[in-house]
């Protein structure tokens, strides 16, 4: 087995703050990346006080997105912080920002500047609505991305009001898109030598994510609504309600339904002409439905999901956190860490799903305090004695 870390020796400058950007660079630094993130001095990212506040202070929401990163303090504001930034940028990989747009050229870093000091960096920015269009400018949180984007407008259950996605689904999809345009980029830099500007926005990423929404759409012209748990297209495939708690299980094609018919003792479903192909089971789902929520009730849960999962069709129950923080398959595959914090023992944080062959390598738990390693990194990357970080220091500069 051996440590595998793809982008050791990648330096990543983080100008970001709150989700979508630290969600980004904690899956660099996941990767081997070194990331420096740059925050407010005194006050740092505003996820610092966000809700839950362990023992000794700490957000573990800050803690769930920012590990592995080294804290420094920077005040962007000031023309002489603006210009440690740029000297930074001058020996990195990789800044990513996630302020407002037009926000970096007013500190005098926007990527015409960042390119003149280092033509091969690869500048991300991560916004609401992009760099450039109408809308570019209007401020936006997650919740602005899934509803603008159409996320809303198909989650919840017909009839029903609108519902946001359990996770902040649109800062998420916004990072991960941002990984994917970073790595992209760095490897164009590999074959010219040249850096580039990434634009990801959130509300375009909400749009990639529709799936085949806007192709039933199109074709069929009527709007897609909510459908609860249903698949609009694949029956049975959705939540079921057993005597003692909800289980999902899905019938993809003709095999896993027939399958599915003998397991729960019901073969006479496969040969009915309501149900017999999957387009009929669809077309027919409101009157298969009330067929299986009869049987399903009359049993409990682990019952059908003993009977399914031995006839080889795809089940689970709908686990709640706890039940997913003591998964046994979850807990061998290292998704289940215990954060290394000097106070809050009982801290877990959500792994590494970027699994490699042969490597055994788990993600650094630790995230720094803040301006942790302001002097090391000033130091060690631009050379700083000890007397030009004091005198910056007693500037409120760092």
């Amino acid at each position: 087995m051996i440590d595998q870390k793809p982008l050791a020796g990648i330096r990543v400058i983080d100008l970001t703050r709150v989700l979508a950007g630290p969600f980004c660079t904690m899956n660099l630094a996941d990767l081997g990346a070194e990331v420096i993130k740059l925050e407010v001095p005194g006050r740092g990212d505003d996820s610092r006080g966000y809700a839950p506040i362990m023992p000794g202070g700490d957000s573990g929401y800050y803690y769930s997105v920012n590990r592995g990163k080294k804290s420094i303090t920077i005040d962007l504001r000031s023309s002489e912080g603006a210009a440690i930034m740029l000297a930074l940028a001058a020996k990195s990989d990789v800044v990513v920002e996630n302020f407002s747009p037009g926000t970096m050229d007013r500190f005098g870093l926007g990527y015409p500047s960042l390119a003149r000091v280092n033509p091969g960096l690869v500048l991300c920015s991560i916004s609401g609505f992009g760099q450039s269009g109408p809308m570019a400018s209007a401020p936006a949180y997650d919740i602005v991305a899934q509803a603008l984007g159409g996320t809303m407008s198909i989650t919840g259950y017909p009839d029903g009001e609108p519902l946001r996605c359990g996770v902040s689904i649109g800062d998420l999809c916004a990072a991960l898109y941002a990984v994917v345009g970073i790595l992209s980029a760095l490897r164009v830099r590999e074959r010219t030598g040249r850096g580039q500007h990434v634009d990801i926005a959130m509300l375009d990423c909400q749009v990639a994510m529709l799936e085949d929404a806007l192709a039933r759409f199109s074709v069929s012209g009527k709007v897609p609504g909510p459908l609860g748990t249903r698949h609009p297209s694949i029956t049975p495939f959705q939540q079921f309600r057993a005597a003692d708690g909800y289980f999902v299980a899905g019938a993809g094609n003709e095999s896993l339904w027939r399958q599915m018919c003998d397991a729960i003792a019901m073969p006479e479903l496969k040969d009915d002409p309501r149900f017999r192909r999957n387009a009929d089971r669809t077309a027919n789902h409101g009157e298969l439905e009330a067929i299986l929520a009869r049987l399903f009730v009359t049993r409990p849960r682990d019952h059908w999901l003993e009977r399914l999962g031995e006839a080889g069709v795809p089940c689970a129950p709908i686990a709640n956190v706890e039940e997913v923080a003591r998964n046994p398959h979850l807990l061998q595959r290292q998704m289940i860490l215990r954060a290394e914090h000097p106070v809050c023992e009982d801290l877990i944080v959500p792994g590494s799903p970027l699994k490699n062959p042969g490597s055994n390598a788990v993600p650094d738990t630790r995230s720094p305090r803040l301006g942790e390693h302001t002097e090391q990194v000033l130091r060690e990357v631009l050379g700083y004695d000890e007397s030009r970080v004091a005198e910056l220091r007693s500037r409120s500069i760092i």
